[in-house]
């Protein structure tokens, strides 16, 4: 049977994925994370608190996030780039265990199906 590195799956995903602990502490980062975070320190943020990369009040928020274990879905716009940002946790087993944010470019022109069971 053949098995795959689970870290290649994701390190070139075109979305920018970040995955912290249940302290915050961010333990991976992939390749679009870490240009779009490269002015924040790119790799360097590996081991730091998530929460010290957020203003008020997104820290709260993130924090309350994080106690709660709930998941938290909005779109954003910067610089004229629309994302639409996935917060949620990450479990084993079960327990939860930390975050995973996905940052995911919105195309300008997108379609939209309505789909039936």
């Amino acid at each position: 049977m053949k098995t795959m590195d689970p870290n290649a799956l994701f390190r070139d995903f075109p979305g920018a994925i970040t995955v912290c602990d249940s302290d915050g502490i961010i333990l991976a980062l992939n390749n679009k994370a870490l240009e779009l975070f490269a002015g924040d320190g790119g790799a360097a943020l590996l081991g730091t608190n998530v929460l010290d990369c957020h203003p008020e009040p997104s820290r709260s928020k993130l924090k309350e996030m994080m106690a709660e274990g709930r998941t938290n879905v909005y779109t954003i716009e910067k610089k004229g780039v629309k994302k639409l940002i996935y917060q949620s946790p990450w479990t084993e087993n079960g327990t939860i265990r930390g975050f995973l944010e996905l940052s995911l470019v919105i195309p300008d022109a997108m379609p939209h199906y309505l789909r039936s069971s």
